[in-house]
Protein backbone atom coordinates (compact mmCIF):
# COMPACT_ATOMS: atom_id res chain seq x y z
CA UNK A 1 0.00 0.00 0.00
CA UNK A 2 1.37 3.40 -0.96
CA UNK A 3 1.77 6.11 1.67
CA UNK A 4 0.89 8.78 -0.88
CA UNK A 5 -2.15 10.92 -0.17
CA UNK A 6 -2.99 11.39 -3.83
CA UNK A 7 -3.70 8.80 -6.51
CA UNK A 8 -1.76 8.46 -9.75
CA UNK A 9 -4.17 7.02 -12.31
CA UNK A 10 -3.56 5.40 -15.69
CA UNK A 11 -3.66 7.78 -18.61
CA UNK A 12 -6.05 7.34 -21.48
CA UNK A 13 -3.82 6.79 -24.47
CA UNK A 14 -4.52 7.46 -28.14
CA UNK A 15 -3.71 4.59 -30.48
CA UNK A 16 -0.83 6.67 -31.92
CA UNK A 17 0.87 7.09 -28.54
CA UNK A 18 2.99 4.74 -26.50
CA UNK A 19 1.19 3.19 -23.56
CA UNK A 20 3.80 4.42 -21.09
CA UNK A 21 5.14 7.95 -21.26
CA UNK A 22 7.48 8.67 -18.35
CA UNK A 23 7.18 12.42 -18.93
CA UNK A 24 3.42 12.43 -18.33
CA UNK A 25 1.21 11.50 -15.44
CA UNK A 26 -2.37 11.98 -14.28
CA UNK A 27 -3.08 12.42 -10.58
CA UNK A 28 -6.44 12.55 -8.83
CA UNK A 29 -6.66 14.45 -5.55
CA UNK A 30 -9.81 14.13 -3.48
CA UNK A 31 -9.33 17.11 -1.14
CA UNK A 32 -7.50 20.39 -0.71
CA UNK A 33 -5.07 18.59 1.61
CA UNK A 34 -4.22 16.05 -1.08
CA UNK A 35 -3.66 18.83 -3.63
CA UNK A 36 -1.28 20.49 -1.15
CA UNK A 37 0.41 17.10 -0.57
CA UNK A 38 1.06 16.82 -4.30
CA UNK A 39 2.50 20.34 -4.22
CA UNK A 40 4.76 19.36 -1.31
CA UNK A 41 5.95 16.25 -3.12
CA UNK A 42 6.67 18.29 -6.23
CA UNK A 43 8.34 21.08 -4.23
CA UNK A 44 10.85 18.65 -2.71
CA UNK A 45 12.05 17.82 -6.22
CA UNK A 46 12.47 21.34 -7.58
CA UNK A 47 15.60 23.49 -7.79
CA UNK A 48 16.74 26.77 -9.26
CA UNK A 49 15.73 27.42 -12.89
CA UNK A 50 12.79 24.98 -12.72
CA UNK A 51 9.60 26.46 -14.17
CA UNK A 52 6.13 25.14 -13.36
CA UNK A 53 3.22 26.33 -15.53
CA UNK A 54 -0.22 25.90 -13.96
CA UNK A 55 -3.30 25.80 -16.20
CA UNK A 56 -6.86 25.59 -14.93
CA UNK A 57 -10.05 27.52 -14.41
CA UNK A 58 -10.63 29.75 -11.41
CA UNK A 59 -10.88 27.57 -8.31
CA UNK A 60 -9.09 24.60 -9.91
CA UNK A 61 -6.43 24.48 -7.17
CA UNK A 62 -3.46 26.28 -8.72
CA UNK A 63 -2.73 28.42 -5.65
CA UNK A 64 -3.45 25.50 -3.29
CA UNK A 65 -0.86 23.37 -5.10
CA UNK A 66 1.58 26.31 -4.94
CA UNK A 67 1.06 26.56 -1.16
CA UNK A 68 2.23 22.96 -0.74
CA UNK A 69 5.14 23.51 -3.11
CA UNK A 70 6.32 26.63 -1.24
CA UNK A 71 5.97 24.90 2.13
CA UNK A 72 8.13 21.99 0.95
CA UNK A 73 10.76 24.47 -0.20
CA UNK A 74 10.94 25.97 3.29
CA UNK A 75 8.71 29.03 2.97
CA UNK A 76 6.90 29.65 6.27
CA UNK A 77 4.61 32.56 5.35
CA UNK A 78 1.25 32.93 3.68
CA UNK A 79 0.92 32.04 -0.02
CA UNK A 80 -1.80 33.91 -1.90
CA UNK A 81 -2.69 34.28 -5.54
CA UNK A 82 -0.75 37.18 -7.07
CA UNK A 83 -3.59 38.06 -9.48
CA UNK A 84 -3.59 41.79 -8.76
CA UNK A 85 0.10 42.18 -7.95
CA UNK A 86 1.15 39.94 -10.87
CA UNK A 87 4.08 38.39 -8.98
CA UNK A 88 5.14 37.49 -5.47
CA UNK A 89 8.46 36.24 -4.19
CA UNK A 90 8.64 33.68 -1.40
CA UNK A 91 12.02 32.93 0.14
CA UNK A 92 12.54 29.28 0.97
CA UNK A 93 15.51 27.67 2.69
CA UNK A 94 17.51 26.93 -0.45
CA UNK A 95 15.54 28.54 -3.26
CA UNK A 96 13.30 31.50 -3.78
CA UNK A 97 9.94 30.96 -5.43
CA UNK A 98 8.55 33.46 -7.92
CA UNK A 99 4.77 33.03 -8.01
CA UNK A 100 3.44 34.77 -11.12
CA UNK A 101 -0.16 35.13 -12.26
CA UNK A 102 -0.72 36.20 -15.86
CA UNK A 103 -4.53 36.08 -15.77
CA UNK A 104 -4.88 39.81 -16.43
CA UNK A 105 -1.86 40.20 -18.72
CA UNK A 106 -1.81 40.14 -22.52
CA UNK A 107 1.08 38.65 -24.45
CA UNK A 108 2.10 42.20 -25.47
CA UNK A 109 2.51 43.19 -21.79
CA UNK A 110 4.44 40.16 -20.58
CA UNK A 111 7.87 41.61 -21.30
CA UNK A 112 7.12 44.59 -19.07
CA UNK A 113 6.69 42.58 -15.86
CA UNK A 114 10.13 40.91 -15.74
CA UNK A 115 8.99 37.39 -16.58
CA UNK A 116 12.22 36.71 -18.46
CA UNK A 117 14.21 37.45 -15.28
CA UNK A 118 11.94 35.28 -13.12
CA UNK A 119 12.30 32.18 -15.30
CA UNK A 120 16.06 32.58 -15.72
CA UNK A 121 17.09 33.13 -12.08
CA UNK A 122 19.37 30.24 -11.04
CA UNK A 123 18.47 30.83 -7.37
CA UNK A 124 14.72 30.52 -7.89
CA UNK A 125 11.90 28.30 -9.01
CA UNK A 126 9.19 30.04 -11.03
CA UNK A 127 5.54 29.01 -10.74
CA UNK A 128 3.28 30.64 -13.34
CA UNK A 129 -0.51 30.57 -13.14
CA UNK A 130 -2.33 31.26 -16.41
CA UNK A 131 0.95 31.07 -18.39
CA UNK A 132 -0.55 31.42 -21.89
CA UNK A 133 0.42 35.09 -22.29
CA UNK A 134 4.03 34.39 -21.32
CA UNK A 135 4.83 31.26 -23.32
CA UNK A 136 7.36 33.16 -25.47
CA UNK A 137 9.47 33.67 -22.32
CA UNK A 138 9.21 30.13 -20.94
CA UNK A 139 12.14 27.75 -21.23
CA UNK A 140 11.69 24.70 -23.44
CA UNK A 141 12.33 22.47 -20.41
CA UNK A 142 9.43 23.13 -18.05
CA UNK A 143 6.64 21.38 -16.19
CA UNK A 144 3.04 21.89 -17.25
CA UNK A 145 0.23 20.98 -14.88
CA UNK A 146 -3.39 21.12 -16.02
CA UNK A 147 -5.82 21.18 -13.11
CA UNK A 148 -9.53 20.48 -13.44
CA UNK A 149 -12.28 20.18 -10.85
CA UNK A 150 -14.19 16.91 -10.58
CA UNK A 151 -17.86 16.40 -9.82
CA UNK A 152 -16.91 14.79 -6.49
CA UNK A 153 -15.07 17.98 -5.45
CA UNK A 154 -11.62 16.55 -6.13
CA UNK A 155 -9.14 17.53 -8.82
CA UNK A 156 -7.68 15.82 -11.85
CA UNK A 157 -4.15 17.05 -12.43
CA UNK A 158 -2.31 16.21 -15.64
CA UNK A 159 1.45 16.62 -15.34
CA UNK A 160 3.64 16.89 -18.39
CA UNK A 161 7.40 17.33 -18.50
CA UNK A 162 8.74 19.21 -21.50
CA UNK A 163 12.45 18.49 -21.67
CA UNK A 164 14.80 16.09 -19.89
CA UNK A 165 14.84 17.69 -16.42
CA UNK A 166 11.07 18.11 -16.26
CA UNK A 167 10.44 14.58 -17.52
CA UNK A 168 12.74 13.26 -14.78
CA UNK A 169 10.72 15.19 -12.17
CA UNK A 170 7.46 13.66 -13.41
CA UNK A 171 9.03 10.20 -13.49
CA UNK A 172 10.19 10.65 -9.87
CA UNK A 173 6.59 11.29 -8.78
CA UNK A 174 5.41 7.86 -9.93
CA UNK A 175 4.98 5.24 -7.22
CA UNK A 176 7.23 2.18 -7.39
CA UNK A 177 5.88 -0.51 -9.74
CA UNK A 178 5.34 -3.00 -6.90
CA UNK A 179 3.05 -0.72 -4.89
Amino acid sequence: MSSRCYSPVPERVNSDEKAYNPGRMIVVTRSEKQTMDLGRTLGRRLRGLDVVCLYGNLGAGKTTLTKGLAEAMGFKGRVTSPTFGLAREYRGKRWSIFHVDLYRVSSKETGDIGLEEFVSDPRAVCVVEWPEAGLAYMPADRLELRLATRRDGGRTIKLKGLGPRSKDIVKSLRPPANV
